[in-house]
């Protein structure tokens, strides 16, 4: 469910570029040609997993809600574990249910990460320098998962992925190519779902509802 060889290499780069009190954050779920990859920006003390006492797999999203909650209205995860987790406070997560939860990701063939894995303890921003650092590793994390469609999340993430300035209102079920390895991945811009994207969470949901619906097409 993670691609162990990184984590290393993530490692180093917490400790330039993350809090040291926290872990780095890598990421989870189908690792073998899973349908969707989904990239988010990158993780916050909120999550649980980058504390340093935490026994369990370290991965996105772990101990909190809303990023699940979108999961599930598009089917990407099953409606009795987002009832779990909608029922639990952060503290009451556990290495056991983290792992339950990613398992489930990995069954429905979705890849989850972050372009940087530098865990920060709130949602301050990282400068485009620091994300950059990072696009090398993720370029390899891309090339050993072997998605069949990247999703990128918001506009800072879209324009480091693909090397251009994206902006996602404009990109509404558009892709662009990323190519790595000689081989070429389709990338979706869409918008940031959460903090202070969460007004354009309908948006996200809609454009990725399409992006599955049309995903035989678009291969």
């Amino acid at each position: 469910m993670q691609l162990v060889d990184l984590f290393s290499d993530f490692d180093y780069l917490q400790q330039k570029h993350g809090d040291k009190r926290l872990s780095a954050i890598y990421g989870g779920g189908k690792t073998n040609n899973p349908d969707l990859c989904l990239v988010f920006m990158n993780p916050t003390g909120r999550n649980v997993s980058s504390e340093k006492k935490w026994k369990g797999i370290r991965a996105p999203w772990i101990g909190t809600k809303q990023v699940w909650n979108l999961l599930e209205k598009l089917n990407l995860i099953n409606t009795n574990i987002v009832e779990e987790i909608n029922s639990k406070k952060p503290s009451e997560w556990t290495a056991e249910f983290a792992q339950k939860v990613y398992e489930n990701i990995a069954s429905n063939s979705v890849y989850i990460t972050n372009l940087s894995k530098a865990t920060q303890i709130d949602a301050r921003p990282l400068t485009n320098n620091i994300f950059r650092e990072y696009f090398g590793l993720f370029r390899k994390e891309i090339s050993l998962t072997n998605p069949k469609i990247i999703i990128s999340f918001g506009n800072q993430v879209s324009s480091i992925i693909l090397n251009k300035p994206i902006s996602v209102s404009k990109y509404r079920k558009r892709y662009e190519l990323l190519e790595i390895e000689n081989k070429q991945y389709r990338v979706y811009p869409v918008f940031y779902p959460v903090g202070q994207g969460t007004p354009n969470i309908k948006f996200a949901k809609q454009d990725i509802k399409w992006i599955l619906k049309n995903m035989e097409k678009v291969m």
